[in-house]
């Protein structure tokens, strides 16, 4: 009897290390509890091991490997433009880096895509679906998101940071894309997949909609053919013209720059030239169609050590402009005016008609809207030959132009219904 009981006792003991075994322990100590479409996920089929578990599986230096298990190909978005940041370090290598060749690490190193976690919840066990203001974290000021709901970056003088604020920027109210105003978040075109794969965007335009041929503009061939529907369909963009930075050592005179201080590193003081905020110039992608294209960016470095330039005050290190898409969909367009005996919309600025007189400030460029010194990184400038023929005045051209404010007058509707 007393062996059988032993027995008996041992099998009891057997089969209760094997239960332990068999389910989880971390709760046990950790006292932490997933929320969302995780809530049920046991807590291995992330962490792996617990024996050698992985602290962080959403980590981009382990290409998300808690991840990836269930979201499969996902991965590849460490690989991407948001998790390289290739473009960005090629550019300051050719240009501000030549000042600095620190100079990434000091001032561009707040985006960068540090695991899935950055997007889907910021909280650790909180995850979910990513929103809009999650995209804004990084896409927000002079980098294309906030502008889709209306925002534009300040200027950066103390004495303008100031009324409405969202995503830890001071922001002008402008008219916000139609597309926000339809309650269409980021993710309606731009999914995980498309990124995943380095497309910019899961959908295009002509995915929804449709060009109305009773509309003018739409019935010329050379306007649907040639050109992006958001050269015309873009309501305003920032634009900034002239970007400085201005780097110190042991000169007591840079406080007395009164801008905003959370734009660079301690030892540096940005600010722009010229911000505007209205229909972008137009030049060529790299489709070889007529887009809106933006300063990224004609660049400015002085570097100052004992509150003297060490050598040439506001050295030009780059004058670099990107095709883009605004996000500032409207209905309607542009009148013909706004591209047609419009030379200084593609940079081709007759000379009487400047304002600006840099050269006269030791800016070096002619103009910031001459195509001399100047180059489009994405695409190109729009060359003069076909300037000059977008300027005749054919008689399709006139016919086009009388209907258009006939109808503008009879207040024609809307041109492109979803």
């Amino acid at each position: 009897m007393r062996s059988m009981m032993l027995c008996i006792v041992a099998c009891f003991l057997l089969l209760s290390a094997a239960a332990a075994l068999g389910r989880e322990n971390c709760t046990d100590c950790h006292k932490i509890a997933l929320s969302g479409v995780h809530a049920g996920v046991p807590c291995l089929s992330c962490h792996l091991s617990e024996s050698d578990t992985l602290k962080d599986p959403a980590a981009a230096s382990a290409r998300a490997a808690g991840c990836v298990g269930c979201h499969k190909g996902y991965q590849a978005l460490f690989g991407r433009a948001m998790g390289t940041r290739e473009r960005e370090t090629a550019f300051v290598a050719r240009g501000f880096g030549k000042g600095d060749p620190e100079f990434f690490g000091k001032n561009c190193s707040s985006c960068h895509l540090k695991g899935c976690i950055d997007c889907h919840g910021g909280k650790g066990h909180e995850i979910a679906k990513p929103r809009d203001r999650d995209c804004f974290a990084c896409h927000k000021g002079y980098f294309v998101g906030t502008d889709y709901y209306g925002m534009a970056p300040r200027e950066d003088s103390m004495r303008y940071q100031r009324g409405d604020t969202a995503y830890g920027e001071s922001f002008l109210k402008m008219t916000p894309d139609l597309h926000a105003e339809a309650g269409l978040s980021c993710a309606d075109c731009h999914s995980m997949a498309s990124l995943a794969t380095g497309r910019p965007s899961s959908k295009g335009c002509l995915d929804c909609h449709e060009p109305k041929r009773s509309v003018p503009e739409h019935r010329i061939a050379a306007h649907l053919e040639k050109m992006e529907c958001w050269a015309c369909h873009s309501a305003w963009a920032a634009q900034e013209y002239g970007t400085f930075y201005l780097r110190f050592s042991d000169s007591p005179s840079q406080e007395l720059y009164r801008v905003r201080r959370d734009q660079a590193s301690e030892e540096y003081v940005k600010s722009a030239y010229l911000r505007k905020q209205d229909a972008p110039p137009l030049g060529l992608n790299g489709r070889g169609k007529v887009s809106p294209i933006r300063p990224q960016f004609i660049g400015y470095f002085t570097d100052i050590r004992q509150d003297r330039a060490i050598w040439e005050e506001n050295r030009l290190m780059t004058a670099e402009w990107k095709a883009f898409f605004p996000h500032t969909v409207r209905r309607g367009s542009v009148m013909c005016e706004g591209c047609h005996d419009n030379p200084r919309r593609f940079l081709f600025e007759p000379a009487a008609d400047r304002i600006y007189q840099l050269q006269a400030d030791g800016m070096t460029l002619p103009s910031f809207w001459d195509q001399s010194g100047q180059k489009v990184v994405n695409g190109s400038f729009l060359p003069a030959a076909r300037y000059r023929e977008l300027n005749r005045k054919t008689p399709a051209y006139r016919r086009a132009y009388l209907e258009r404010w006939r109808k503008l007058i009879d207040h024609v509707e809307a041109s492109s219904p979803r």
